[in-house]
């Protein structure tokens, strides 16, 4: 670090001490320039001529008025503007006290905002070169006249533009921690968006393989001494349920992994067209599944094909949990204009036992699935049926709003 960047930083923890070390730098600089003699016989010349008590008493006035140049500068540009008028019109040969109302006005400017800056630069410039060419001893177009019009100028324009660059240096920095608090917010926001996603996808990878298990399983015990056969059946759907869960956990948790962590599963994520097959392993469960589909031919965005899939799979395992084994389900896709209608119905409570169907608008499994239609900009009613039962029915859009705006594009020749 050089010697001037670290009287600098000292400076500037402790700004008396500048305003200080500044006052009685500027009372050297009056006193020497009042040695001055600018109507020499050959021009400015440096003379043995020693200031009047007057002169050093204002001059030490004006500087020591400095040293509180941040606290004060109204006051400290009043003081040191009265002690200037007053050597303008009794100083002969004339002191530069007027150096002390020039720093007083450039704090002003730099401390204030530009309105007041105008107002108190003009007043205080008219007020000293008035006092200068109408009261002092000097003629009115003396070039000590002149001199005051423009230092109080100076000042003042040199104040300005330091409060200028100062407001422009902190409205970039005031940027640079907005965007890191915006980045950082949408990080978190990222974050908890895929942690939610992840947590939908567990549950629906859990709750359907887990419910067909406890379902097979039951079954299996039910039939093992008297159909060992059926039994057999029963386990073997427990075993590809148990299989089908631990691929799809594990093609979930793959995502978690880092960068050097093994390879995880590139199975594509299950989609519409794998609907026959999530209908099969309920019917193989014992659940009467029945599935229309007037969708063939519809290309969906990945995320409304998996959100429709996973919608069903919900649903049906809902119905598997909590309409009785006896009841039937009704599930049909159907292509309706823009969007894409996914309806599950089932019938309710089929052999008497007691009902446990989800609240509407409640528990995970409903939850997650207004999550996933909210994400695609779809929609989502569910609530019980007249005379028993429970519905569901969502609708999703057919094309994602990029794609949208990719065929609008492509139709005008613009871009959306």
């Amino acid at each position: 670090m050089s010697t001037l960047a670290k009287a600098r930083c000292v400076f500037g923890a402790h700004p008396s001490a500048m305003d200080t070390a500044l006052a009685v730098a500027v009372l050297i600089c009056m006193v020497a320039g009042s040695f001055v003699d600018p109507h020499g016989p050959e021009g400015v010349n440096w003379s043995l001529r020693t200031p009047d008590a007057l002169s050093l008493a204002l001059m030490t006035a004006g500087a020591a008025a400095l040293a509180f140049r941040r606290r004060a500068p109204m006051a400290v540009l009043a003081v040191t503007g009265g002690v200037s008028v007053v050597e303008s019109v009794t100083g002969d040969p004339r002191a530069p006290v007027v150096m002390a109302a020039v720093i007083a006005l450039y704090t002003v400017a730099a401390s204030t905002d530009r309105p007041t800056t105008w107002r108190v630069g003009l007043l205080t410039m008219t007020v000293l070169t008035g006092a200068a060419m109408l009261a002092g001893p000097l003629p009115w177009y003396a070039q000590e006249n002149l001199a005051v019009f423009a230092w109080t100028g100076i000042g003042a324009t040199a104040g300005d533009a330091v409060r200028s660059r100062r407001a422009f240096v902190q409205a970039i920095r005031d940027r640079a921690e907005k965007a890191e608090r915006t980045r950082e917010e949408e990080a978190r926001r990222r974050v908890a968006e895929e942690r939610l996603r992840i947590a939908r996808d567990l549950h629906d990878v859990v709750a359907h393989h887990i419910a067909l298990v406890n379902v097979q399983a039951g079954v299996a015990s039910h039939v093992m001494d008297k159909r060992p056969d059926q039994a057999k059946e029963a386990l073997a759907h427990v075993r590809e349920a148990s299989r089908s869960a631990l691929d799809e956990l594990r093609a979930t948790v793959g995502l978690l992994r880092q960068s050097g962590d093994p390879e995880a599963p590139t199975e594509p994520a299950p989609g519409l067209a794998r609907l026959d097959e999530l209908v099969g392993t309920f019917q193989h469960a014992g659940l009467r599944v029945e599935l229309a589909r007037t969708d063939q031919g519809t290309e969906l965005p990945a995320a409304v094909d998996l959100a429709a899939y996973r919608i069903i799979q919900e649903a049906l395992t809902n119905v598997q949990k909590h309409a009785g084994r006896q009841a039937k389900a009704e599930v049909s896709v159907v292509r309706v204009g823009p969007g894409i209608e996914v309806t599950v119905l089932d019938d309710g409570i089929a052999d008497g036992e007691a009902p446990d169907a989800p609240a509407e608008g409640g528990g995970h499994g409903l939850l997650g699935m207004r999550e996933r239609v909210t994400a695609v900009r779809g929609t989502l009613t569910t609530g019980t049926r007249y005379g028993g039962g429970f519905r569901v029915h969502a609708i999703l859009p057919v094309k994602s709003r990029t794609d949208a705006a990719t065929e609008a594009t492509e139709a005008t020749g613009d871009p959306v």
